[in-house]
């Protein structure tokens, strides 16, 4: 029997409206096209695409032939970005990037980008929406991770109880959210960046549901209503960190939603393959 070839993913191809710097380290790009008219919602706030960067000396027009280019002498350039807003009717969403100097190429496509470019994408994928029956929400992560951190937080029912936690290097980077009345969210700005324990320490000793909601021990199963539930992400060692507090707090696994966003002194394309060995392991 013949397993049918899976198809690749739609190709969205779309053009720069605006750029609007939010931080002197975040850049929202906001694109828009028709082929957002087939752009799915599966209802996650972590809704992620790939944004697919081909050099233009090979001359070659979207939608790619993926295959084919990975296997040319150009490879094509594939990046992660989570989606900050779509807005089907009107088709256009908008992303977020976090920049890095003259460092990368999507962040720096990004820096630069005037209405009329083009950018290319897939997607979108996604795991993750806040739990309207949890009795507490954690949420943690750094820069990278704002993005859907926000759009979790905009999510959330209007009665939602819990707690954010967001990292950065600069307090220029810290934003105004629009939250739930009983979720706090404590922007932390960490001057050692080789410390990668700190987010995890400050969610340690911070708030955490009161005795009785916090969920069940760690090996028991997860009521339908109640509890805790986590989404934590951002650069992987300090997320792994974070794993290991939740671990010792008991929070069940079923109960969590987390990776690495990226990885520091690692290109993309070095992360992503890393995922694969024990180095690049989360749990």
């Amino acid at each position: 029997m013949t397993t049918p070839r899976r198809q690749p993913p739609a190709q969205h191809v779309l053009a720069v409206e605006s750029t609007e710097w939010l931080t002197p380290h975040l850049v929202r790009v906001v694109v828009g096209g028709e082929s957002l008219a087939g752009f799915t919602d599966a209802g996650h706030t972590d809704a992620y695409v790939k944004l697919l960067f081909v050099d233009p000396a090979l001359g070659v027009e979207p939608p790619y032939d993926m295959a084919a280019l990975r296997a040319s002498a150009r490879p094509p350039v594939v990046r992660t970005y989570t989606v900050r807003w779509v807005d089907r009717a009107a088709r256009r969403l908008a992303i977020d990037f976090v920049t890095h100097g003259d460092t990368g190429v999507a962040a720096v496509w990004a820096a630069k980008a005037v209405p009329g470019d083009r950018l290319v994408l897939s997607g979108p994928g996604g795991a993750y929406a806040p739990d309207p029956a949890a009795g507490w929400h954690l949420l943690a992560g750094d820069l990278s991770a704002v993005p859907a951190i926000a759009a979790a937080l905009e999510s959330m029912r209007a009665d939602a109880r819990g707690v954010a936690y967001l990292e950065v290097a600069d307090p220029a980077d810290v934003l105004e959210l629009k939250r739930p009345d009983r979720v706090a969210v404590h922007w932390l700005v960490n001057p050692d960046p080789a410390d990668v324990a700190f987010l995890a320490r400050a969610l340690d000793r911070g708030e955490w549901p009161p005795a009785g909601e916090e969920g069940p021990p760690a090996g028991e199963e997860q009521p339908a209503a109640g509890g805790v539930r986590v989404f934590a992400h951002g650069e992987r060692e300090s997320v792994k960190a974070i794993r290991a507090v939740l671990r010792d707090r008991g929070v069940p696994r079923e109960s969590i939603s987390i990776s690495g966003y990226w990885a520091r002194g690692r290109t993309e394309d070095v992360f992503q393959a890393e995922k694969r060995e024990p180095i690049g392991r989360i749990d």
